[in-house]
């Protein structure tokens, strides 16, 4: 039964001869692979118009996988299933996600046995991304942040929002901040998206000094899917989103309908409740 909802493509046990191993031999003499892969993708409009270019030809996936595995050598199996699960989610525009199962029949462990697998599940993911900058040229900062992050591999911008002047947060007098958000297709992991966001935080200069001080940029991950998640490092939903008017506002410009995970509400329902509090906060 498929676990994800969408249609699926399977391809089973392809067999390759390539030259992966950890031992000198596997690697100049190769041997035996087979590959099955299944392939997530929206068939619907494939179904309807019978048309090749709706869906995604699992003979051309066949040849690029033997292509692929035969020429980028690695010494693991699960490095080899990683690469190929990459290369073929940022190759083929119609695919969500694939499981991909790399088995090695003639694995040298000196006993009896059948194969020897790895079997992995890659799949695109939507994340929410938050933006602010309140020093230097506040808008170049916000640029530079939009255009890194598209050109991080796998990773896409898929919508920004308009970027809005707000006043500061958290009671630190400085001037006031260039707000965004924006929505980010992307294969990271929530940890590795994280990484990349602080790499890009600090070729702007960004200095970590007061909490709710002046910075050259602040990237956040507001949403990631719809997961839950709370370690030392980063907490998902963002903790503070549901009442910061300087995330609703540009976030609902972009994904209004964005039910929050835990709260149960869309982004639009926080945006306006926050607005009501504060403006009920104003009259008193």
């Amino acid at each position: 039964m498929n676990t994800f909802p969408f249609d699926e493509i399977r391809i089973e046990d392809l067999e390759i001869f390539a030259n992966h191993g950890v031992f000198p031999e596997e690697n100049s003499l190769g041997q035996k692979f087979l590959i099955s892969l299944s392939m997530y993708i929206d068939s619907r409009n494939a179904g309807k118009t019978d048309s090749l270019v709706c869906s995604v030809n699992y003979g051309e996936v066949s040849h690029f996988i033997t292509e692929y595995t035969k020429s980028h050598p690695c010494k693991l199996i699960e490095a080899a299933a990683e690469q190929l699960a990459e290369a073929l989610l940022l190759r083929y525009a119609l695919l969500k996600g694939v499981t991909l199962e790399l088995k090695k029949p003639w694995a040298p462990v000196g006993l009896p046995l059948k194969t020897v697998s790895v079997k992995i599940t890659r799949l695109w993911h939507t994340a929410y991304i938050g933006l602010g900058s309140n020093l230097g040229d506040k808008k170049a900062y916000l640029d530079n942040a939009v255009k890194a992050l598209d050109e991080i591999k796998g990773c896409h911008v898929v919508k920004v929002s308009s970027y809005h002047v707000t006043e500061p947060y958290g009671g630190v007098e400085q001037d006031d901040f260039l707000n965004a958000c924006l929505i980010l297709k992307t294969l990271l992991q929530p940890d590795e998206l994280l990484d990349k966001l602080h790499e890009i935080e600090r070729s702007a200069h960004r200095e970590r000094f007061v909490r709710w001080g002046p910075r050259t940029l602040d990237l956040d991950i507001l949403m990631y899917d719809d997961i839950v998640l709370g370690t030392d490092e980063l907490i998902i939903p963002h903790a503070e989103m549901a009442l910061r008017s300087f995330v609703l506002n540009p976030l609902r410009e972009i994904a209004p309908n964005l039910i929050h995970p835990v709260l149960k509400k869309t982004v639009l329902q926080l945006a306006d409740s926050l607005e009501q509090e504060n403006d009920s906060s104003k009259n008193i």
